[in-house]
């Protein structure tokens, strides 16, 4: 893969290159494309898992183009991540803002072990921890949902 492909891809269609907060646009991104394809769930899985695939694929390459880990316009990580944490959430805005600032906050507070997986380095390390951090909201938002009828 060519590393302007590389670059395109990693920054989310340079969202990354947004000049302020560019995890927090591309967060709301894959907010938006969870709230596209909510109501067809193989298209949803479909596209979070081209999107995961192409994050493996480029942020370790990004890496080495920007010559520091995990730069600040790769984006896409945060896309596939808040992608998990949006699948088969209830389409409202009570739902939508907590989900969206919670798993914002696991990403950059990186509750552990979120924090451990960024360790791993190379493009594990950079998805893995919007990853788990999706994992967490939606396991929390899916709990408020069914057991405490709270969204």
């Amino acid at each position: 893969m060519n590393d302007s492909l590389v670059k395109m891809i990693s920054t989310f269609f340079y969202i990354g290159r947004w000049p302020a907060g560019p995890g927090t646009v591309a967060s709301l991104a894959g907010a938006i494309l969870a709230v596209i394809f909510h109501h067809n769930p193989l298209v949803y899985a479909l596209v979070f898992a081209v999107i995961t695939w192409a994050g493996f694929k480029t942020c370790g390459r990004m890496e080495e183009i920007e010559g520091r880990k995990d730069p600040g316009c790769i984006v896409i990580d945060e896309v596939s991540g808040i992608m998990i944490a949006f699948f088969a959430l209830p389409l409202n805005w009570a739902a939508f803002w907590t989900a969206f600032f919670l798993f914002r906050a696991f990403d950059m507070f990186k509750i552990y072990p979120v924090g451990k997986f960024e360790e791993m380095g190379g493009a594990k390390g950079v998805m893995m921890d919007d990853i788990v951090a999706g994992i967490y909201t939606f396991v929390i938002m899916q709990t408020a949902v069914k057991l405490a009828g709270m969204i």
